[in-house]
């Protein structure tokens, strides 16, 4: 939000200089993120000055140039070049002097002394275009002969300047998101220290000229609209608005439009109530209707789209159609352009909640609904409206041809709060004087209904809607006091922490840290995703989306039932930029709709679980002269799959694996314990890859993070001696049926051998003519070990013997010896 310097001195005159009011900004809770310089001409004609030709003569070396002498008030005149037609004598004209900046057909340029066909040119005069005076290029500004030389040019065309603080409004603030709210809120921190006047816009002369454009105001929907005022201005004559409001606005970052609408806007910002006004003459029967439009209906905007209008939209409407979407928009229709010369005159407050729905469903934002959506002042509607009359009675003319409507159907009452002090003390840390309590509150316009040793009743100001319990009146006080004022304490309170079981954080970080090592980037995608995604996906049927009720967009309609899509966008994301080998991980939480599940005696309609995805795509590394390049393939997923298991005390060989049901992996791993599914990983199908524009392979794991957290507390650390008797391997080559899988080897070795068999490595698997049709061959090395002593070759062959004759009769295995 922009807070315009000037503008704001209008309501409250202090000394202070500029950084020292953005230092109290920042210190009352409005921070100030930038500062900025405003000119009502680009670059203030900083370095411009009037000068005055004392002499002119041709260019020796070039027909269409001249020789001007110009003397600017101080020292000797001096000479430049210039092409212009109509250079004579005597011309009082402006000066660009050398280091000046020109801001000329939106470029920057720098005047320096030049040579110009080898005559020097020691500054530049200008035309009217080139100062952002005008549009004339047809020759140079030839100023009045009263214009004095060595006058700055910005104090001569009265080039106003001013500073624009640039404030982080946080959303429960909006009692500041106007220039008056932001004087209000600094003059409370100056006036704690000396008086200060704050000065509110009198709008006491308001009064009708007389009645003779009514209009009935009829309010069908009291919780949608709690107020209502409005009032007609008839015989305005719309223009361009006077410079002063023009450069008011633009201070501000906003074009102005016409006196009537610039109006409306002036006091949007001046005091935060938002305003509308409405061409007259489209307000059929003279009635203004606020509430629904049937189904169906449509409505131009002023933005020129035609809207459908929803059911639920709260419209401001005329006795036949709708006018104006109430709060957020108005419509083309009734807006207030050059052919308009009566108006009505709108000012509101709606319910936040209404605008806010309305706003996001047409995708549409503006400075009202802004204000509406986090809560207006329901006691400064008629404030407002009689000050734009005013001002648009004084600068467009006209009269007021109507007293003020105002229908105000429910009223409403401030929050009365009561305040504990020894609360107060307790939150704040240290014991604020009394006095300072009582007189930051009424700064503030808090109203002390009652107080005593004890407490403080107060009510709290309509403006102040976020301010609804003890906490924040105590927020309110202790910012004008000042935060820097609350001394450290000298002493150091700790308690002793007992972190629950399993230590979820620790587990998360240890992973993170070793992933990150590993080489992968860390990402984090929207929870929200697109509904379309899960089309004809079986693993994740539609019906289970937990779908959002009034979704920002189609692309942001449901909560993700996995995180395969934000990775598979990231992945596209960065491979369109030449990014294509990738290596990323999220830990995120995943969401489905259960329905009417019961689960430990409670109902739950919505699952939520946190999981870890993997995600691998192109090459594994850089390409170097001593490595060729490999493909990220399966194995390579595998292998930090298996890592983060053993990272987290957990052997993956210990569980249940079988092959996916291939909804996501056209082939893979899923690895199970006997409560659930610990991990799903493996090749992501070319459909799904396709459909996302992913053109490289993708190669993803999804982790049940809760799941797997859950294994590894169960498991406890043991240590024991390291091993002191050397280990013995010995080859065995077998051949197989190929339905037969390495994990059934695995398993009949260890049933068979449990002693001193330590591990088993699978070193070749041949398919081939040489081996019968429907066989393979494994090529298994064994790892022995005895813990009590070396192994002797006959304890050796006895085993080699033992599980032989095992995977014959088990397996069907053929040894080949």
């Amino acid at each position: 939000m922009k807070i315009s310097l000037n503008w704001m001195r209008q309501y409250l005159e202090t000394e202070l200089n500029m950084a020292e009011i953005s230092d109290i900004l920042t210190d009352i809770g409005l921070e100030v993120e930038a500062i900025e310089q405003y000119g009502s001409v680009k670059g203030s004609l900083e370095g411009v000055v009037i000068g005055e030709i004392v002499s002119c003569r041709k260019h020796p070396g070039a027909d269409n140039l001249v020789l001007a002498e110009v003397f600017t008030g101080g020292g000797e005149p001096f000479q430049v070049v210039c092409g212009a037609p109509n250079v004579v004598n005597g011309q009082k004209v402006a000066v660009a002097l050398p280091g000046s900046n020109l801001h000329f057909n939106d470029k920057a340029i720098r005047i320096k002394k030049t040579r110009i066909r080898g005559e020097l040119s020691e500054g530049m005069i200008c035309a009217e275009d080139e100062l952002g005076l005008g549009d004339s290029h047809e020759g140079i500004m030839v100023l009045d002969d009263n214009a004095v030389p060595g006058t700055p040019a910005a104090e001569y065309f009265m080039v106003e300047t001013d500073t624009v603080f640039e404030i982080g409004l946080t959303p429960n603030r909006i009692d500041a998101a106007s220039h008056f709210g932001v004087a209000r809120d600094l003059a409370a921190r100056i006036g704690l220290r000396e008086e200060v006047a704050l000065v509110r816009p009198d709008v006491r002369s308001f009064a009708p000229d007389d009645n003779s454009y009514p209009v009935e105001i009829i309010i069908n929907e009291p919780g949608k609209c709690r107020r209502y005022s409005g009032l007609t201005i008839s015989g305005v004559k719309v223009a361009a608005s006077p410079p002063w409001l023009q450069n008011r606005l633009r201070a501000i970052g906003l074009k102005p439009i016409n006196n009537v609408v610039d109006i409306t806007n002036y006091v949007l910002h001046e005091t935060g109530q938002p305003l509308h006004a409405f061409d007259a003459a489209g307000i059929k029967g003279n009635k203004v209707i606020v509430g629904h439009l049937p189904q169906g209906s449509r409505l131009v905007t002023l933005d020129e789209e035609e809207r459908e209008i929803l059911p639920d939209d709260l419209m401001i409407c005329n006795a036949t159609e709708g006018m104006c979407i109430a709060g957020v928009l108005g419509g083309r229709n009734t807006g207030v352009d050059e052919t308009a010369t009566d108006i009505f005159l709108e000012s509101a407050c709606f319910d936040p909640v209404s605008v806010r729905k309305t706003a996001r469903s047409h995708g549409i934002s503006t400075d009202a609904s802004f204000r509406f959506e986090r809560g207006t002042d329901p006691s400064a509607t008629v404030y407002a409206l009689k000050r734009a009359a005013l001002l648009i009675k004084e600068i467009a003319g006209g009269k007021i041809s109507s007293d003020v409507t105002d229908v105000y159907p429910l009223p409403a009452e401030p929050v009365r709060i009561t305040l504990d002090k020894h609360y107060v003390s307790t939150l704040v840390g240290m014991e604020i004087p009394a006095a300072e309590t009582r007189k930051i509150l009424q700064l503030l316009d808090f109203k002390i209904i009652e107080e005593d040793s004890s407490k403080l009743i107060v009510d709290v100001p309509l403006y102040r809607v976020e301010v609804t319990k003890p906490a924040d009146v105590v927020e309110e006080i202790l910012r004008i006091y000042g935060y820097n004022n609350i001394p450290a304490p000298l002493t150091v309170h700790s308690t002793l922490t007992y972190s629950e079981k399993p230590d979820r954080e620790k587990y998360f970080n240890t992973v993170a840290d070793m992933l990150s090592s590993m080489g992968f980037n860390e990402m984090m995608a929207n929870s929200l995703t697109k509904s379309s995604y899960y089309n004809d996906l079986a693993g994740y049927p539609e019906k289970k989306l937990a779908k959002i009720l009034n979704p920002l967009s189609s692309d942001l309609d449901c909560m993700r039932q996995t995180l395969l899509f934000g990775g598979l966008e990231a992945i596209v994301y960065n491979a369109n930029r030449q990014n294509p080998d990738l290596r990323f991980y999220e830990f995120g939480n995943i969401y489905s709709y259960s329905g009417n599940e019961i689960q430990k005696g409670e109902l739950k309609r919505y699952k939520e679980s946190m999981h870890l995805g993997l995600f691998l795509s192109g090459k594994t590394g850089n390409t170097l002269w001593n490595r060729k390049d490999k493909e990220t393939d399966f194995f390579d997923l595998k292998a930090y799959v298996s890592c983060i298991f053993r990272r987290m005390g957990l052997d993956p060989e210990g569980f249940s694996q079988d092959d996916t049901d291939g909804t996501l992996f056209l082939y893979g791993l899923k690895i199970s314990s006997k409560t659930g599914l610990l991990a799903e990983f493996g090749a992501v199908h070319p459909e799904i890859t396709s459909r996302q524009g992913v053109k490289n392979r993708v190669f993803f794991a999804d982790i049940g993070w809760d799941q797997l957290v859950t294994e590894a507390s169960k498991r406890r650390k043991t240590y024991q001696e390291l091993p002191r008797f050397p280990e013995v391997r010995r080859d065995l080559a077998m051949e197989l049926d190929k339905s037969i899988s390495y994990d059934t080897i695995k398993k009949i070795a260890f049933n068979t051998e449990r002693n001193i068999l330590k591990n088993l490595i699978l070193f070749d698997v041949y398919e081939g003519e040489k081996i019968t049709a429907g066989k393979k061959s494994y090529a298994v090395s064994f790892i022995l070990q005895d813990k009590q002593g070396t192994l002797r070759d006959d304890k050796i062959d006895e085993v080699m013997e033992k599980l032989a004759d095992t995977f014959e009769k088990q397996a069907g295995a053929r040894i080949r010896r």
